[in-house]
């Protein structure tokens, strides 16, 4: 799943991928704004949100948003730079370290959670989140050459409405549309379960949330590193 790039991945793997961390994005997208009425992973929203700040005056609140936009590209750029230092130095597992490295962010952002740690106030948590979040969307869209996004869902709304019209013109046509539809399918849905999941999980055990998530993500991760170190299988 974090190895195969590209060409080299099928349809089964990139839908397992895009399955866990859509999952994964919904769960951390939904819990960031409860705790501080906040999307981690909607950078549409954030932009939307800074024009509307920016217009009426209020300087202080978009550049707040701003900041969160700034934390989602770092994050992504930061990704993107190791996979491109990874795959230079032909290093198979690149992209299990980076989903790795982004678990042990969620077991920092716990630690700063509990007990009114550093990441109080709204602003630090969401800044913190969005770099996560860009991480994990630059590491999938990468491995999968852009097929897998799984951090927000507008463009595999759209996308599914492409699929949908094209399913009305021809075999051909279908047999193209039929498997993006599946992957666009299930980020959407798995995006809205992990939301649900998520948001009862938080109300259950808190901050304990972030640990939970971070253990599904060494759960995928961790294997694929282990996978890559014994060499290229048969």
């Amino acid at each position: 799943m974090l190895i195969h790039v590209g060409d080299d991945r099928n349809e089964r793997i990139d839908l397992g991928l895009a399955a866990i961390m859509s999952a994964v994005a919904g769960a951390l997208n939904a819990v960031g704004f409860q705790v501080a009425g906040l999307f981690s992973a909607n950078m549409t929203g954030n932009v939307s949100a800074l024009a509307e700040h920016a217009a009426q005056g209020s300087w202080a609140s978009s550049a707040a948003f701003a900041a969160l936009i700034g934390c989602f590209v770092t994050g992504a750029s930061c990704a993107a730079g190791l996979i491109h230092l990874g795959e230079t130095a032909q290093a198979r597992p690149i992209y299990a370290l980076v989903i790795l490295g982004e678990a042990l962010l969620l077991l920092l952002m716990m630690l700063g959670l509990g007990g009114g740690g550093y990441l109080h106030g709204d602003l630090p948590f969401t800044a913190a989140l969005s770099f996560v979040m860009g991480l994990q969307n630059a590491t999938t869209t990468m491995i999968s050459r852009t097929r897998v996004r799984t951090t927000h869902v507008s463009g595999m709304a759209t996308d599914i409405g492409i699929e949908i019209a094209s399913l009305f013109f021809g075999s051909a046509a279908r047999r193209l549309a039929l498997p993006k539809l599946r992957l666009h399918g299930t980020t959407i849905l798995t995006f809205a379960a992990g939301g649900v999941l998520g948001t009862l999980v938080y109300a259950a055990i808190g901050a304990w949330l972030f640990a939970a998530t971070a253990a599904v993500l060494l759960a995928v991760s961790v294997p694929e590193i282990l996978r890559a170190a014994r060499g290229p299988q048969p």
